[in-house]
């Protein structure tokens, strides 16, 4: 009895309270949200929503998913690295096989149908997590090498890989995501900066070629909306109303379940997920807009502070990715709710309903658990000297 005592208590002195319950936070005030914006959607007499349960459902199993990651060693959890990218490679192969669009998007294959169950998963959010442990996996090998163009030119592909599978599915938002994801863990890994101001005007050379080759017609249209809105009326209608919310909302809101367009029978098009932001401004006001900031910007500053307390530097970039990736979400999703970028179906992790993106997420927060508890228990090893084996050809 007194070892299992022992055993509960080592695993709450060495799991990082503060970022949990951050996390938690952030969910149950989404998860209050998410019940608000579907209130319109719910049968005569039914209080709780489908969306709402999903939602609350996907976050306690996250929870618990995070919990159980974190007991497992992170070494050995990157040392699965091979077994990780085969199963991402494998799952987006088959999404662009059988997946499924959106009803706006019918070309787009970005969703699996889980049989009969009418239950449907976006693998693209958990390949986020595969590739930032294989690139970190990567990046940690080639460390003292970065630098060098082979080195840069394996990188270069590892990251394509996933990049080119999103956008073939024509989830494009997601595509942006590990982008994102991919520049800031080259980064923290001590890249030079001649490489980014180098990768950064080719891509400028490259927006024409994109702009005609790689977006769609809709794609296309949403950027032009933001520009000339009267002439695309119903692309711009989204932001448009979202916008209005937000300004409806002035300081302090109209109170929850009672947003004059978030309790409109399609008020604010999908308010539940791309544009929960605008039920935040609508029902709490400009206080829950910065509450709900402030939470998500300190859930960033803890997982980069794991990073940045990383005895070795083993698992540092792979922090930072994870933080990046939240960090990144939030301000495409906000951007858009704002009508300074374009809607590209990007969610706003731990408040958009969703099984996906809430299951997922918690994964990931799991991974910086087990960081965290192993840099408490131990110093780190250096993986460069370890079995790890490199995901690309030595240089």
């Amino acid at each position: 009895m007194k070892t299992i005592i022992r055993s509960i208590k080592n695993f709450i002195k060495e799991t990082d309270k503060i970022l949990l319950l951050l996390c938690v936070i952030a969910s149950a005030y989404g998860c209050v949200c998410v019940l608000s914006a579907t209130q319109n959607t719910a049968a005569p007499g039914e209080r709780i929503t489908r969306d709402f349960i999903v939602m609350a459902a996907a976050v306690a199993a996250g929870i618990i998913i995070a919990l159980i990651i974190s007991m497992i060693d992170y070494e050995f959890i990157m040392r699965l690295w091979p077994v990780i990218a085969v199963f991402c490679i494998g799952i987006m192969l088959i999404t662009l096989k059988f997946g499924v669009g959106p009803p706006e998007r019918p070309d787009a294959k970005t969703w699996l149908k889980i049989g009969s169950t009418g239950i449907f998963f976006q693998p693209s959010e958990l390949i986020k997590i595969g590739f930032i442990i294989t690139f970190g996996v990567h990046l940690e090998k080639l460390k003292n090498n970065i630098n060098h163009p082979l080195s840069l030119i394996q990188l270069g592909i590892h990251a394509l890989i996933p990049i080119a599978l999103v956008i073939k599915s024509g989830d494009m938002g997601s595509a942006l995501v590990f982008m994102i994801i991919t520049v800031c863990m080259l980064f923290v890994a001590g890249l030079h900066w001649g490489y980014f101001l180098g990768g950064f005007l080719l891509v400028i050379a490259a927006l024409p070629l994109a702009w005609m080759f790689l977006l769609g017609n809709i794609q296309k249209e949403r950027f032009l909306a933001l520009i000339y809105p009267e002439l695309y009326p119903d692309v711009i209608y989204q932001q448009e109303r979202g916008m209005a919310a937000i300004g409806g909302g002035g300081i302090t809101g109209q109170g929850l379940f009672n947003g004059t367009l978030t309790q409109q029978n399609n008020g604010i098009p999908e308010s539940e997920n791309d544009m929960i932001f605008a039920v935040i401004g609508e029902e709490l006001g400009l206080v829950g807009c910065i509450l709900a900031l402030v939470i998500l910007t300190l859930i960033v500053v803890r997982i980069a502070r794991t990073g940045k307390h990383d005895k070795i530097g083993n698992t540092k970039v792979m922090c930072y990715g994870v933080a990046s990736m939240i960090a990144g979400q939030v301000i495409i999703n906000v951007g858009m709710c704002l009508m300074l970028l374009p809607v590209i179906g990007i969610t706003l992790p731990f408040f958009s309903a969703g099984g996906s993106s809430n299951l997922c997420i918690y994964f990931s927060v799991g991974l910086i658990l087990s960081f965290y508890r192993y840099n408490q228990q131990r110093d780190l090893i250096d993986v460069s000297q370890s079995n790890i084996e490199n995901p690309f050809l030595d240089i």
